[in-house]
C-alpha cells in the first residue's frame, strides 16, 4: 500500500523536516514511530522540506508498505506515539493512495503563510508562532508592491546563496496580505518556490512596509536579479506550511 499522511507540526525545537545529524527532525520522530508500528524501517517522502524553526499547517509526505492495516487508523496509532515521544507533531489524516501518487512530484501547488506581530509589546502567548515588528508597517505600500512579483519571474534575487537549484525562474501565482488589527499575514501560493524565497521576499516586503523604500524598488531588486539588492531573510518562526494542493 502507498499511504499518504497529513502533518501539522510546531518546527520550534526542530532541525527542519529532514534528518540531519545535528538534532530532531519533524521526518525522523515520524519515522521512528512508523518502525515501531510496522516493525520495518519506512521511508517518508514529503512535499516540501520545511527549514528549522518553520512550522506546518498542513504538510504531506507518504510511505509505501506490505503491511497489513486499516489505513486510516494509522494516524491514531501514529499520535499516540509521537505524543508518548513528547513531539509537537500532530498526523491529521492517514489514507490509502495510488501507486502513482507522490507527495512531491504531484503537488500541483503550494502555499504558505508568514505571520507578523506588528506592535511595541512582545505578546507570551504568540512567542515563537509570530515576527514581532515594534515599527509601524504600512500594509498598503506591502500590497502593491508586492504586485511585480506575480507571475513567471526570474527571482535570483529572492533566493539563499546556498540554493542549489539550477534554474531560478519560478511562477508565483498568488500573494495574499491582510492586516487584522495588530497582525498581518502574507500568504503566498506557487507551484514550487527556491530555498528561502519566502523568507526573502518577506524580508524585502517588510522593508517596504517599513518606508525604507518605496514600492517601486521591489521591481528593481527582481529585474537586478542579485540577492545582495534584496531585503534581509525574515526569520523562520513566523513562517508556516499552510497547505499542498494536488
Amino acid at each position: 500500500m502507498r499511504i499518504k499522511i497529513t502533518i501539522e507540526y510546531d518546527g520550534t525545537n526542530y532541525v527542519g523536516w529532514q534528518k540531519q545529524i545535528n538534532g530532531k527532525s519533524i521526518q525522523e520522530e515520524i519515522e521512528k514511530c512508523l518502525k515501531h508500528l510496522f516493525k520495518e524501517e519506512i521511508d517518508l517522502y514529503v512535499a516540501g522540506r520545511t527549514d528549522s524553526g518553520v512550522h506546518a499547517i498542513e504538510q504531506v509526505a507518504h510511505f509505501d508498505t506490505n503491511y497489513c492495516i486499516d489505513p486510516k487508523k494509522i494516524y491514531l496509532a501514529l499520535n499516540s506515539l509521537l505524543q508518548k515521544s513528547k513531539n509537537k507533531i500532530s498526523i491529521l489524516n492517514s489514507e490509502e493512495v495510488s501507486s502513482s501518487f507522490h507527495s512531491r512530484f504531484s503537488a500541483k501547488k503550494r502555499t504558505y503563510l508568514y505571520k507578523i506581530l506588528n506592535r511595541k509589546t512582545f505578546s507570551p502567548l504568540d512567542y515563537n508562532r509570530f515576527y514581532q515588528i515594534p515599527f509601524f508597517l504600512d500594509e498598503n505600500l506591502m500590497i502593491n508592491s508586492s504586485r511585480y512579483l506575480i507571475g513567471n519571474h526570474d527571482f535570483n534575487s529572492f533566493r539563499s546563496k546556498d540554493c542549489q537549484a539550477r534554474n531560478s525562474v519560478r511562477t508565483i501565482e498568488n500573494i495574499i496580505i491582510i492586516r487584522n488589527d495588530d497582525k498581518i499575514e502574507i500568504e503566498i501560493s506557487a507551484k514550487s518556490f527556491l530555498h528561502n524565497q519566502v523568507r526573502i521576499i518577506v524580508g524585502t516586503l517588510l522593508n517596504i512596509g517599513r518606508k525604507f523604500w518605496n514600492d517601486q524598488k521591489l521591481l528593481e531588486i527582481l529585474q537586478a536579479k542579485n540577492r545582495n539588492f534584496a531585503g534581509p531573510t525574515a526569520p523562520p518562526l513566523g513562517l508556516y506550511l499552510k497547505k499542498i494542493d494536488y
